[in-house]
């Protein structure tokens, strides 16, 4: 690539963005102007020198991407949108963190065209653009050919000082570093400034020698407010590194303009009115004049559409070519490109009768995973470290690892997180919204919890990533209470748009990864256990799919016992004790609260019904259960460490005495005399 070549509007256009991120921030009264001022030239040389994309195809498949991992500054990132033509409009800035609007407080994948994952948080971006990276490195790898370059886009990242002292941030960095994501380039805005004011009061640490023993390439722009061209260069440069990502320490004057320029005043609240006047006389602007888009401005950014223009159709022609030499390779990245799922692919997933042994759900998802595997190519699985516990690495599967390590190559379809679970986590959300790939990822169920701000993120932006959650409670056993969850299965399910799947056997367990593939816009957790669980009789893939179905049905009953995961059995068994005591009991199986939720309430009805008292059994707390049941009975407190078949005695769940429980629900409800209506029966529902 030539060197760079300065434009006359370059001056003009950076002082638009500062000008108009300003505009911005002060209508709505509330957000951060500093850093979209003191980033504004970078930006500039990003978008209108190298970044590829077309905005009026924003999901153009091969389209760099771009993540603003420091989201509090997304001021920046709409007015960059509106400038180079996405469908973004001034009128939308002007709506700025208001109700229904185009430009919420922080960008959200989905919401706004051209924003490719939800950030604010700090750290998660930078991690899920690591997820972006491994997507592009390995979908190339897959698919691309000599002479069909198809698939080879970089990831460029904005972030800040706060990213960076987020644990998330450097899980993710050090993994990358690992992998040689030559495809990443990161721009680390230098200025010094937190809410607390100036970094030295807690982050002093050597940010570039932490990068070089991560395994990135670090270069420098020492006056990212001025210095056009070596702005250029060093993206240029790191552009050419096709071995280490890049990360480019930038330093910048937060607010750069503004009276308050270098402070923390100018972080995160709007510029006083004659601050405002000020900025825009200095920048040639007119102070009376709000929203000032020039002219010149707009006519250097309609390159950046026209470029992308060109391009796509470019690889739209490379694409053609490929299809007539390529037939069988072009058809499976169409359709994973397209979100498509491969014909027929559930019929790949094990069907168990009541007759076939027991088998540990972590052994079960094993199972599934291994035959899904040659039917959807789409899944690319990773453990945090305990692969041989979570069962998650198909046979015979290669690893995604860099080519010169021997350990595996680009196309592998297995990652090795090492102890990185929220890394993990956000690096799956990446992933998924690159598209073309269903990543899955695993830990214990308890560790889940240490990613719990990448869950939380992916079900907010409806990205498709799979938890195989293992060791799902007390049934792990000797590990004790450290190590087993009682309270992340109410956290999770208490989550919107997250499924929390409780498989209670195998056909369950196919139900629960027919449904988690299937759901385009929701993540789910499968919480698998380490002990052996029986195939239950009555339990069908096309039952269990609903999320909670009737498991044994019984006419006019004296009692509905609701469980799921590992206690089906249990309350299998106190059903047939109470039978011989001539206490009618259904039990009802409840694998998925939120997708028993989205059932019609007809069906919901019918399977939780009035008549009788509803029980629920669970190795959890009971919290949250009382929406399905009258009664609940559960783990008081945390578990213990012993054999798991004492721990389930110690805290009675056991047949007999669920058995025991049951029939001193039965009698209260008799004695109280009254009519006993469904806890689904209400007046109002959310």
């Amino acid at each position: 690539m030539s060197g760079f070549a300065p434009h006359q509007a370059d001056d003009t256009a950076i002082a638009t963005i500062r000008t108009l991120a300003v505009d911005t921030v002060a209508g709505a009264n509330s957000g951060h102007p500093g850093a979209p001022m003191g980033m504004a030239p970078v930006a500039h040389i990003l978008f209108s020198r190298f970044f590829n994309a077309n905005p009026k195809n924003s999901k153009w498949f091969n389209r760099d991407r771009f993540v603003l991992s420091n989201g509090h500054a997304c001021a920046l990132q709409y007015v960059l949108l509106h400038l180079l033509g996405y469908k973004l409009s001034i009128d939308d800035l002007k709506q700025f963190r208001q109700l229904d609007s185009k430009t919420p407080g922080h960008p959200e994948a989905g919401h706004t065209d051209g924003i490719e994952v939800t950030t604010g948080p700090l750290g998660q971006g930078l991690a899920n653009a690591v997820g972006l990276a491994i997507a592009q490195a390995h979908l190339g790898a897959v698919y691309n050919k000599p002479d069909f370059n198809l698939i080879n886009n970089y990831t460029y990242v904005f972030t800040g000082d706060g990213c960076l002292m987020e644990g998330v941030a450097s899980e993710a960095a050090s993994l990358a570093g690992h992998l040689q994501l030559g495809n990443l380039i990161v721009i680390y805005d230098d200025n010094h400034i937190s809410i607390d004011g100036d970094t030295n009061v807690a982050f002093t640490e050597d940010v570039e020698q932490r990068f070089l023993s991560y395994g990135w390439q670090v270069l420098h722009v020492n006056d990212g407010d001025h210095d056009l061209a070596s702005i250029y260069a060093s993206i240029a440069a790191a552009r050419e590194e096709k071995g280490k990502p890049t990360i480019i320490k930038l330093k910048t004057t937060i607010g750069y303009g503004s009276r308050q320029q270098g402070t923390h005043g100018v972080h995160g609240a709007p510029l006083k009115a004659d601050d405002i006047v000020a900025l825009k006389s200095k920048f040639g602007f007119s102070p009376q004049e709000k929203y000032a888009v020039p002219q010149a401005t707009y006519d250097l950014y309609s390159e950046f559409g026209k470029r992308g223009a060109a391009l796509e159709e470019e690889w739209n022609t490379l694409l053609a070519g490929y299809a007539a030499k390529y037939p069988k390779e072009h058809a499976e990245l169409s359709r994973r490109i397209s979100g498509k799922l491969p014909d027929g692919w559930e019929k790949a997933l094990p069907v168990y009768k009541s007759t076939d042994g027991p088998v540990a759900s972590r052994k079960l998802s094993e199972i599934a995973l291994t035959a899904l595997a040659p039917v959807l190519p789409d899944l690319l699985g990773g453990s945090a470290d305990l692969t041989g516990s979570n069962l998650t690495k198909v046979k015979n599967s290669v690893d995604f690892q860099p080519p010169s390590t021997g350990l595996g190559t680009y196309a592998g379809t297995y990652i090795r997180y090492g102890v990185r679970e929220h890394g993990m986590g956000a690096i799956g959300n990446g992933l998924a919204a690159y598209g073309g790939i269903i990543p899955y990822v695993a830990t214990f169920l308890n560790f889940v919890s240490y990613a719990s701000g990448a869950v939380r993120l992916s079900a907010l932006s409806g990205h498709r990533v799979i938890w195989v959650a293992t060791h799902d409670g007390i049934g792990l056993g000797e590990d004790g209470p450290t190590h087993q969850p009682v309270e992340t299965q109410i956290a999770l399910r208490a989550t919107p748009n997250l499924a929390f799947w409780r498989p209670a056997d195998g056909n369950e367990t196919s139900a629960a990864y027919k449904v988690a593939i299937e759901s385009e816009k929701t993540p789910s957790v499968l919480s698998l256990t380490r002990q052996n669980l029986p195939q239950l009789e009555g339990s069908t893939i096309d039952k269990a799919v609903l999320g909670g179905y009737v498991l044994v049905e019984e006419a006019n009953e004296d009692l509905t016992i609701v469980s799921s995961g590992s206690e089906v059995s249990i309350a299998l068994e106190a059903a047939k004790k109470l039978k011989e005591q001539g206490i009618k009991t259904r039990v009802v199986s409840l694998p998925c609260w939120l997708v028993f939720d989205q059932q019609p309430l007809e069906y919901r009805l019918s399977v939780l019904r009035s008549g009788a008292p509803i029980l629920s059994v669970e190795a959890a707390s009971t919290a949250g259960w009382a929406k399905y049941s009258h009664e609940q009975y559960g783990l008081p407190g945390w578990g213990l460490s012993a054999p798991y078949q004492k721990i389930y005695e110690r805290f009675g769940l056991t047949g007999s005495n669920i058995a025991s429980v049951a029939k001193k629900v039965v009698d209260f409800y008799k004695q109280r005399g009254e009519k006993v209506a469904s806890p689904l029966d209400k007046a109002l529902v959310l």
